[in-house]
């Protein structure tokens, strides 16, 4: 369970200070120090019950100390016994009472949250699981994001397999947040991982995987099946041709990066999303375009572009990467992540995901 901020540990001492300095300004009929009743109440948000009982006990002294203490208020040490004062005492007390069982609630639920979180990142490896480094003559790097920032996981995915037709990826957007858009997220890398090792066109690998969202989606009540839909990227890189190939389910499209700038690889024939094919028409259109060594492949989620400024501006992301074209995946991918938290002002409302493929220089491996 996390601790507290520094500064919510230091609120409880900030606020006996103030009382401390207000008090000796104060006229002698104006008690200042009955402010001290809500200490106890300040300590909860950041102590444990037996914590806030040592404060209650503490505010219950400082009152009578400050009641009694000529110096501050021109006040007898008897007034201290006042029955305003003694009733302050109660109150104090009772005060105490419920910031003890405030504390004992917000620790469970503190201590709830971190389990939540605990198997939200252990589901969210398992979904996204660790994209290897080195593909054969590809290095590839990922990104997540999630604007879910208490569950910390999301409806973006992300992949890459390697094959004997290259490697290939995957990177999609799951329309709906939660746990829906996680389970349809599942069942497409499921459906992927195994299409992209047995079928040899890259658009048959888009089919498949249509077919498995589709009898997923068949299973749900009522006409939520045609809500379950998912915007995608298919690639793939072949070991021994310098071309990348591109099926687009309407999604962002892929950019291009190389030493003379950023290239955006638009559909000349935009394929359905993901289970949007019996709708709209099942044709899966791939295109071909050069991809030679040292080029990169920069997959990505519309989160990225649909990040807004100060003054509601979408995120300019070719504008924006070109000077990085020449880093490394990795490097690229954390430029990336700083340059949206600038832009955004630390506020990125939607989940990112996105995907860097790097073709290494040198002859492939026959």
């Amino acid at each position: 369970m996390p601790a507290p901020p520094m500064w919510l540990r230091w609120l409880p001492v900030a606020y006996v200070a103030a009382v401390l300095v207000i008090e000796p300004l104060t006229p002698v009929d104006w008690p200042v120090s009955f402010v001290v009743t809500a200490l106890p109440l300040v300590a909860a948000y950041a102590y444990g019950p037996v914590a806030v009982a040592a404060f209650t006990v503490f505010a219950v002294l400082f009152e009578g100390v400050l009641a009694g203490t000529p110096c501050c208020a021109g006040r007898s040490v008897t007034y201290m016994w006042d029955r305003h004062y003694v009733a302050n005492y109660i109150c104090t007390g009772l005060v105490g009472v419920l910031g003890a069982i405030l504390a004992v609630h917000r620790m469970r639920r503190e201590r709830t949250l971190a389990t939540v979180r605990s198997v939200a990142e252990t589901a969210q490896r398992v979904l996204l699981r660790p994209v290897p480094r080195h593909l054969g003559q590809v290095s590839v790097e990922t990104l997540y994001l999630s604007a879910a920032a208490e569950a910390r996981i999301g409806g973006d995915l992300y992949e890459a397999v390697p094959t004997a037709y290259g490697v290939r990826l995957l990177i999609g957007d799951v329309r709906g947040k939660g746990l829906v858009a996680v389970e349809t997220a599942a069942t497409i890398l499921g459906a992927f991982r195994e299409a992209a090792h047995d079928e040899r066109d890259l658009t048959g690998v888009a089919r498949r995987v249509e077919r498995s969202m589709s009898r997923h989606a068949a299973q749900l009540p009522g006409g939520e099946w045609a809500e379950r839909f998912v915007t995608a990227v298919f690639a793939e890189i072949p070991e021994h041709e310098q071309v990348v190939r591109i099926v687009n389910c309407g999604h962002p499209p892929p950019l291009i990066l190389h030493e003379g700038g950023v290239r955006e690889l638009h559909a000349t024939d935009p394929s359905p999303p993901v289970n949007l094919g019996v709708l709209i028409g099942d044709g899966y259109h791939m295109d071909v375009e050069p991809f030679h060594p040292r080029d990169q492949l920069l997959l990505y989620t519309d989160g990225v572009t649909e990040t807004r400024d100060a003054d509601g501006v979408f995120y300019p992301l070719a504008e924006r990467v070109a000077p990085w074209a020449s880093l490394p995946p990795r490097a690229l991918l954390d430029h990336l992540h700083a340059d949206l938290h600038a832009y955004s002002g630390g506020h990125l409302d939607d989940d990112i995901a996105a995907l860097a493929a790097y073709r290494l220089p040198g002859e492939p491996r026959s």
